[in-house]
């Protein structure tokens, strides 16, 4: 006969176990995604909602330098994470899947062969070169975000972001310029891109007045964009500055603007008060025009690059400001690491996130984990995005858009396969998500034509 107080430690100790188990995050309950649900995300043609392609360059014209605003080539050096280091035995498989690259390593004499037949395919591509590279990553539409689009970068394939950071900043930025060593090359891009602007407007100098500022340069430099096919306008100024954009009286703003516009070098506490206010008038009128704000929400690159701003609460005055509840906003970049702050936002009427960036950053596991949040609390507002840049000639914004995609098509099977294994959602809706995240609620929010 057994001993009853055995059984009862036996039967103790497996309801511990049990109540292990089930208190075991998903991602350890479920090694892999369901086989079946991966092969279907992978027909989907995505949206990809942020990217940086570059334009095609025929011989002797110089280097596309406007798939950014900000010169990060200028910063002092800093540490890339290990997806995005160029000895990445990931992008072996980006050369396979691109350009049929024969070989399973990363020695120098095969990947100069890769080169090569990279340059003979957009050499045979031409202009179509940035389309032949969207058809081998699954997507239908990128919208790429840059100074000005450029040659095969067109509609409906590619759609433009534009950048509007340098209509914040009017006044003498030498204040700033002193506060680290990448805000020296960062707020001189800026400058340099502001010039632009008045010149696209026909303006030789600033106004004297902030009325007029924003009625012959801000405005007109907006509705321009919109008519040269600006689906969108982005925010980099986390990179520059707090996002936190306070309320600010016209009145105030009018002051430090007519104080500073000619001479003198403003306090930044007192510029602060200018750039808030520029900034929500730009959203404003990026509501009037049906143009959604995306705003980089996330750790930047670069050694000095505040993290605080990185956090999508520092935006609560706007998403909460009535003013502007006719626009659009889009965390880009999720807001990591507070991604569940930024889910908390979905339930503003007026807020998105994308998940770019983090398909690179990230492995799919990790990712999987976002994933799964947001869709568990707001999957109509979830947006897929890449993030594609170039980095080297090896790792140019074809390869990193494939690690992407790639990744981002595994973290959303994994996600959604968890859900299913957990009883949360059936394997319909689990595609009925999947197509949501790849590629409706972008076509949603952008009342985009799609094939």
């Amino acid at each position: 006969m057994r001993n009853p107080t055995t059984l009862r430690h036996r039967l103790a100790a497996n309801l511990s176990f049990l109540l292990l188990c089930l208190m075991l995050p998903s991602s350890l309950k479920t090694q892999t995604a369901d086989p079946a649900l991966v092969a279907e995300i992978a027909k989907i043609k995505a949206i990809d909602h942020h990217a940086h392609p570059l334009r095609v360059v025929r011989d002797g014209e110089p280097a596309d330098n406007e798939y950014d605003a900000l010169a990060l080539e200028e910063m002092e050096p800093f540490p890339n994470p290990v997806r995005i280091r160029p000895g990445n035995p990931e992008y072996i498989g980006a050369w396979h899947a691109l350009y049929g690259y024969a070989h399973n390593d990363m020695a120098e004499t095969h990947v100069r062969e890769m080169l090569e037949i990279k340059k003979r395919v957009m050499r045979e591509q031409g202009d179509s070169y940035p389309m032949w590279v969207l058809d081998r990553l699954g997507i239908e539409i990128m919208f790429a975000n840059r100074v000005a689009m450029g040659r095969g970068l067109v509609a409906p394939r590619f759609r433009w972001v534009s950048i509007v950071d340098p209509l914040l900043f009017p006044l003498s930025n030498e204040a700033a310029r002193r506060e680290n060593p990448d805000y020296r090359s960062f707020y001189a891009a800026e400058e340099k891109l502001l010039r632009r602007y008045l010149a696209d407007s026909k303006v030789s100098s600033l106004p004297q007045t902030l009325e007029e500022y924003l009625s012959k340069v801000v405005t007109p430099t907006l509705e321009r964009q919109k008519r040269d096919g600006a689906i969108a306008v982005k925010f980099e100024v986390a990179y520059l500055r707090s996002t936190d954009f306070a309320h600010v009286p016209l009145a105030a703003a009018k002051r430090v603007y007519a104080r500073f516009i000619r001479v003198g070098e403003p306090p930044l506490a007192e510029y602060k008060q200018l750039q808030d206010f520029l900034f929500r008038y730009l959203a404003q009128e990026c509501g009037r025009l049906g143009l959604p704000v995306h705003i980089h929400i996330t750790d930047g690159a670069g050694s000095y690059y505040d993290i605080r701003n990185a956090n999508p609460s520092m935006l609560d005055p706007v998403f909460n400001d009535p003013a502007l509840r006719g626009t659009n906003f889009v965390i880009i970049h999720g807001g990591w690491p507070y991604t569940k702050v930024t889910a908390a936002y979905f339930g503003k009427p007026n807020v998105y996130a994308d998940f770019s960036a983090l398909t690179f950053l990230l492995y799919p596991r990790a990712l999987s984990e976002i994933l799964r949040d947001w869709l568990e609390f707001y999957p109509e507002r979830v947006l897929f995005g890449t993030d594609a840049f170039p980095a080297t000639p090896e790792m140019n914004w074809e390869e990193t858009g494939w690690l992407s995609v790639t990744t981002g098509r595994q973290a959303l099977a994994i996600a959604l396969s968890e859900m299913m294994n957990d009883g949360e959602i059936t394997r319909e809706r689990a595609l009925e998500l999947a197509r949501m995240v790849l590629r409706e609620n972008a076509i949603k929010l952008y009342n985009l034509q799609t094939q």
